[in-house]
């Protein structure tokens, strides 16, 4: 008799600088190359990790959520230790649980939240390059606030997405919040929805900066969505700016 094998979710952390995103590929050494790398050197055995969704490179994790399944059953306490002690330091495993043999840790999400944060001052302390995006002229964060206002919603976001030569079954996404804020030199921008297309945070972030710049105006959000055309009025951010901050289920 075949033992059913045991499905595990870990959320995990990730200073994505030095990785070439999430997802393994042929070319850079990425977050789930290591993951694998990890579970195989600590149990002998070799799954798949998948994620709740892809990070591009220099994209952080504050909270990402993954799943594995193992043959052979293995302590959480043993399993959240040893992974962390194998993994490079810029990865941590934060949390170890069994999970329900259907649980999916994309398929099973319901939503997401990220969040992209912005030096907007002349200088910026070479502490903060990898964790945040450098703007020096003063944003107008009221006029991204407003500009941000007419996003919110149920909407097709064409427009917002980069074209990454893979198709997708709708670019319709339901952003349930779009909201801008500033403490000090920081302006956090901060997005949730039932999901993100490619690049689609950085999209919008992109936008509104060049409206906090003066350089397009907060009343033009609609006719860009309504355009399903991407155009030099929505630039793709920096990546260093961006976190996974929670994924929900």
């Amino acid at each position: 008799m075949t033992t059913a094998p045991t499905r595990y979710r870990i959320d995990v952390a990730y200073d994505g600088t030095d990785y070439a995103g999430w997802q393994i590929q042929p070319n850079g050494v990425t977050v789930q190359q290591r993951l694998e790398e990890a579970i195989k050197a600590l149990t002998g055995e070799a799954p798949k990790v998948h994620g709740s969704g892809r990070t591009d490179q220099g994209v952080h994790a504050a909270r990402q959520v993954a799943h594995f399944d193992l043959q052979r059953a293995v302590p959480l306490q043993t399993l959240t230790r040893g992974l962390n002690g194998l993994l490079p330091k810029d990865i941590r495993v934060g949390r170890v649980t069994k999970a329900a043999a259907d649980f999916h840790a994309r398929r099973s999400a319901t939503g997401k939240e990220y969040r992209y944060f912005i030096w907007n001052a002349e200088l910026m302390s070479p502490f903060l390059r990898r964790y945040r995006a450098h703007v020096k002229p003063p944003l107008n964060v009221a006029a991204m606030r407003e500009a941000a206002a007419h996003l919110v919603g149920r909407h097709d976001f064409a427009a917002f997405t980069a074209n990454p030569n893979r198709a997708v079954e709708s670019t319709i996404r339901n952003l349930t919040l779009l909201a801008v804020s500033k403490r000090g030199r920081t302006v956090t921008i901060t997005a949730r929805a039932d999901g993100f297309l490619y690049r689609m945070v950085r999209s919008l972030a992109g936008f509104l900066i060049r409206v906090g710049e003066g350089a397009v105006s907060p009343g033009e959000a609609p006719s860009i969505l309504s355009s399903r055309t991407r155009t030099a009025r929505v630039p793709t951010a920096p990546p260093q700016g961006l976190f996974l901050w929670n994924v929900k289920y």
